[in-house]
């Protein structure tokens, strides 16, 4: 087994040795008893000759063939939301073309499921910003994503956390956008420790409050909507307002931090899914998901409960940077060749952070080929100094 040097939180560096490669069976067709969405990074292009933290280049062919890997695997595609970095780095104007170039794509793919974010990236948050001009913006983009094919995923915005004066605001905008979409839609309630900017939403600092605004609306305009993704890493809030939506309506869990209880549910109902986590677990998430299908939730937890620690440690404070891991297991996984990121946000977690993913990742048994990862944790490892 490979053995590398990695470095610890109290400044030594100890040899660690991986365990076996992963053994997950693919399975094939369709998931069927819960719907599992990979929240997707993308891939930059390296060579592009431009300044990283001011323009965007994508390397589109690995960024389309990662999706096509999980299709492959059974699970669906949440494109351009916060896991793309969108709104740190990845501007509306290549989200749009991710989005097009996507689409398109899945409609080569049988059975393909891709849904993708709009939200308000171009309108700058401010007090003077007017809920028409949110409007507006919420119009254009969802009209984008239903022009070419795609169906909607209504991100929060920060433009509107700005200028709201309340909840009967949320309501407005939120209502006039839905009686306009063609096909259901899955609301997005993304929590301030992913993004600060977002604190207060739905008109207030209360989440109680806040939660009983998003139910009035749900529950309002139940025949527009797909379903609910809640990103609050708060496990009882999300299993309490599951309970409470109308029928037909479903809750895609957003808790990285413990999504095997929401998605295996209890006798009152599941939780379906819509988690970055599952872009770097996707073959043990994909295998998880068709041990329910058998009815086997003992196989269930035997194979998500050790994605814990590494999705607990990948998300963990401050959680807005959680997309530097996503993009680094894909590089230690061979699904690109480097690691780099939009807007250099490779940097954005310190190699202790990095070092610690790696050993939690093979604890997990997420690797495809361990010797393959470890020569890669070495060459980043040596950038830092580690030899």
């Amino acid at each position: 087994m490979a053995t590398v040097k990695l470095p610890q939180a109290d400044g030594t560096i100890r040899d660690y040795t991986l365990g076996p490669a992963a053994s997950f069976a693919p399975g094939s067709g369709p998931i069927a008893s819960r719907i599992g969405f990979a929240a997707v990074h993308v891939v930059a292009d390296p060579f592009a000759n431009i300044n990283p933290t001011l323009d965007v280049a994508v390397d589109w062919d690995r960024t389309l063939a990662y999706r096509r890997y999980l299709y492959a695997l059974g699970l669906a595609v949440a494109e351009a939301m916060d896991t793309s970095q969108r709104g740190m780095g990845f501007p509306w104007s290549a989200a749009k073309e991710l989005i097009r170039r996507s689409v398109a794509d899945a409609k080569t793919v049988p059975g393909a499921v891709i849904f993708s974010g709009a939200g308000t990236d171009d309108l700058l948050p401010s007090p003077s910003v007017t809920l028409a001009q949110v409007e507006a913006e919420y119009e254009a983009q969802c009209g984008f994503v239903e022009g070419v094919g795609g169906r909607i995923i209504l991100m929060a915005s920060r433009a509107l956390a700005a200028c709201a004066k309340g909840p009967e605001d949320y309501a407005k905008v939120y209502g006039r956008i839905l009686t306009q979409v063609k096909e259901p839609v899955i609301i997005h309630w993304l929590g301030d420790m992913f993004d600060p900017q977002l604190a207060g939403y739905w008109g207030s600092p209360d989440l109680d409050r806040a939660t009983e605004t998003l139910l009035a609306i749900v529950h309002e305009h139940a025949a527009r909507i797909d379903g609910v993704k809640i990103s609050l890493l708060a496990q009882h809030r999300e299993i309490a307002m599951r309970r409470r939506f109308p029928r037909g309506v479903r809750m895609y869990t957003g808790d990285d931090f413990d999504y095997p209880t929401t998605i295996a549910g209890d006798g009152q109902g599941h939780s379906d899914a819509l988690l970055g986590i599952f872009d770097v677990i996707a073959p043990a998430a994909a295998a998880g998901l068709r041990a329910l299908d058998r009815g086997d939730r003992a196989e269930f937890d035997r194979i998500l409960q050790p994605t814990l620690p590494l999705s607990r440690h990948l998300f963990g404070d401050p959680t807005r940077f959680y997309k530097t891991g996503v993009v680094f297991m894909a590089y230690l996984n061979g699904h690109q060749d480097h690691f780099r990121m939009v807007g250099g946000m490779e940097s954005a977690r310190s190699v202790v952070h990095l070092a610690t993913l790696f050993e939690l990742a093979d604890q997990a048994r997420l690797f495809r080929n361990p010797d393959d990862a470890a020569a890669r944790m070495r060459r980043v490892l040596a950038v830092a100094g580690i030899v």
